[in-house]
């Protein structure tokens, strides 16, 4: 008899189940089960694995399909390679950072997509059909045809066919809106923004020299009478709007306040800067402010806040030819281009239509997180169901530069209303809780219920430890 035959007849681990065609990627069936054995103590730290061939040999798989499951085990921290010794199962990794980190705003892990296996086939089509040298060199700003053609086809959801002329790629939203005020107001200039907004903006202003002027909000977002007596007041450079899930408050502006602004816009003749990360994770949003006054707003979509930070892309939609110009010398001054390599990375997945699938495992994801946060939080929770935060408004005796400091204490990073002032001395009771940034969703609820364990006590007195 062989010895093929011989490994084949023998009987398997007891971890592993007999794989079946209906249970999804054999790998992760094999990856599924090792974690399952981790976790019951059936595979203990330290024990040693089949080599990748014999294993093969007895589930009558590819080497190949081995190979993945055991790099997927590896990804969750469950193996460990000892060189020729073979493939171990892992000690328990130690946290090292106790934080849990409630502060960040990024996209959690997609629901149901193989992030890695995504971005090792992404990087592979890029560097198949790219020129390589061509990813390593400088490139003209605002995107390739390609790229450009990329972002139209991202913002079709929001505005249908677009010319792909119009579309500037840039080295994310941050880059995009110092760029547009740069190109659009001169120094001393003022800036209209809602009384709390993303705190990139007033960074950016102070150091180009321009002025931001808080506009009183209301639950649908900036006052119209508001904005016109501040435009007659002011005459101001821009206003900026972030009208979809707005960072921090969560509220999404409904179309009629949209189109209110809009036109005293017109009739001020000031420029609307529109920031809207989150309205494709939005459920059933309204049309973009650039969408219903096309000449009136600038508008920018990140990929950063609903695919994944490490795409350094937004895109820009810019109609005005001069203004194009002006905005690409503007950006050139600090941001020469977006590097090569994300971008095309980006607009192999947008093309593809991998980055569809990816937007949709961030949504179902989000919408899981906010549901949890929902039950946990209860009568406290300040959210819309979607996008990546919530908005909590803080009983009357915790302040919320307080509360973060308290929650500090307890491993919970959250961030104060303060950070998100426009102005100086604007007083908002509230904290932004983060829904993406714990990757786990057992942490994140274990974060959420210490969080929402603090806010039912009031606050210790203060007593310094002396040593």
């Amino acid at each position: 008899m062989s010895q093929l035959k011989t490994i084949q007849d023998r009987t398997l681990p007891i971890w592993l189940p007999r794989l079946a065609g209906n249970k999804g990627p054999r790998f992760l069936q094999i990856a599924d089960a090792l974690q399952a054995a981790v976790a019951d103590g059936s595979l203990k730290p330290g024990d040693r694995l089949p080599p990748q061939r014999q294993l093969a040999a007895q589930l009558d798989v590819d080497l190949t399909t081995v190979t993945r499951a055991y790099d997927e085990a590896r990804r969750r921290n469950l193996l460990e390679g000892r060189g020729a010794r073979g493939t171990y199962v892992a000690a328990p990794k130690v946290e090292l950072s106790p934080i849990l980190d409630l502060s960040m705003n990024t996209p959690p892990p997609p629901d149901g997509v193989d992030f890695d296996d995504m971005l090792k086939q992404g990087l592979s089509q890029v560097l198949m059909r790219a020129d390589n040298a061509s990813l390593m060199t400088y490139h003209l700003g605002g995107g390739s045809d390609a790229d450009r053609k990329a972002g139209a086809a991202w913002l079709a959801p929001m505005f249908g066919q677009l010319d792909p002329g119009q579309v500037l790629v840039c080295p994310g939203a941050q880059a995009a809106i110092a760029a547009l005020i740069l190109a659009l107001t001169e120094p001393g200039d003022v800036i209209l923004a809602e009384p709390m907004t993303y705190p990139g903006l007033r960074a950016a202003a102070t150091q180009f020299g321009r002025r931001i002027v808080a506009v009183a909000a209301d639950e649908n977002g900036m006052v119209p009478a508001m904005l016109e007596e501040a435009c007659r007041r002011h005459q101001p450079g821009l206003v900026y709007l972030n009208p979809t899930l707005q960072n921090p408050t969560a509220i999404t502006m409904p179309e009629g306040r949209r189109k209110e602004l809009a036109a005293i816009a017109q009739r001020c003749k000031v420029r609307i800067v529109e920031d809207d990360p989150y309205w494709l994770l939005a459920d059933a949003p309204p049309p973009p402010i650039a969408a219903l006054a096309p000449e009136q707003a600038v508008y920018i979509s990140t990929l950063s806040k609903c695919l994944t930070p490490g795409l350094r892309v937004a895109f820009v939609l810019l109609r005005d030819p001069q203004e194009r110009e002006r905005f690409l010398v503007a950006l050139r001054s600090f941001a020469l281009m977006a590097a090569p390599l994300s971008a095309a990375l980006a607009t192999q997945w947008i093309l593809d239509g991998s980055a569809g699938g990816l937007l949709a495992g961030v949504g179902k994801e989000t919408r899981l997180r906010h549901r949890m946060a929902r039950d946990i939080l209860a009568g406290r929770y300040g959210g819309a169901g979607d996008g990546l935060h919530v908005w909590l408004a803080l009983p009357a005796y915790w302040h919320s530069a307080q509360l973060a400091g308290a929650a500090a204490s307890y491993g919970i990073a959250v961030t104060p209303a303060e950070a998100f002032a426009t102005t100086d001395g604007e007083s908002v009771n509230a904290i932004r809780i983060s829904l993406g940034s714990i990757q786990d969703r057992g942490r994140l609820q274990a974060g959420l219920q210490r969080l929402s364990d603090l806010l039912a006590r009031r606050p210790e007195p203060f007593s310094a430890a002396v040593v």
